[in-house]
């Protein structure tokens, strides 16, 4: 598997066309995604990314990609880490009924003043842009599936329902 980046260093820039092009990619976790650290790592990764000779560099872009102003980061995919790009984000709120709440919370990591990291969860729609749900509203739940199928690859449940599940064209 050759990925871009194997031979230099990447760039914040790219990580997020990255996330652009795909609309949903996972942060690291395996799964029905491409996976942001193998990316920017520039190869596979197998077994625990924090022993990756570029750790610092993975973590670092990981880190600056999960606080732009553009990418939602969510459970969506499986429960695990997801990188959604605002360009979708009309879309998945169109589709919010068929999802379950905690899939689409918005997560948040904080850094406490003495170094350890804290979760934190915005429910939604309360992380949702006015903008946004204006775009949604003006979506019909097939205009938002047909956004939503070929790029995201959604594989979530509703409360109690089978999953969605969608597949790349």
């Amino acid at each position: 598997m050759s990925l871009p980046g194997a031979s230099r260093p990447y760039s914040l820039r790219s990580a997020l066309a990255f996330v652009a092009a795909n609309g949903v990619v996972l942060a690291s976790a395996k799964g029905p995604a491409p996976r942001l650290i193998e990316v920017i790592a520039g190869e596979p990764i197998r077994g625990n990314w924090w022993s990756h000779p570029r750790v610092n560099e993975i973590y670092n872009i990981l880190a600056a990609v999960q606080d732009a102003d553009d990418i939602l980061v969510c459970k969506l995919l499986d429960g695990k880490v997801t990188l959604v790009h605002r360009c979708l984000w009309p879309a998945l709120v169109r589709l919010a009924t068929r999802l379950a709440p905690e899939r689409i919370a918005q997560a948040k990591e904080e850094h406490t003043a003495g170094g350890r990291h804290v979760a934190r969860s915005i429910p939604f729609p309360r992380w949702v842009p006015a903008s946004v749900l204006r775009e949604a509203e003006a979506l019909s739940e097939g205009q938002a599936l047909a956004v939503i199928e070929p790029t995201a690859l959604l594989r979530v449940r509703k409360r109690g329902k089978p999953a969605v599940h969608t597949h790349a064209t």
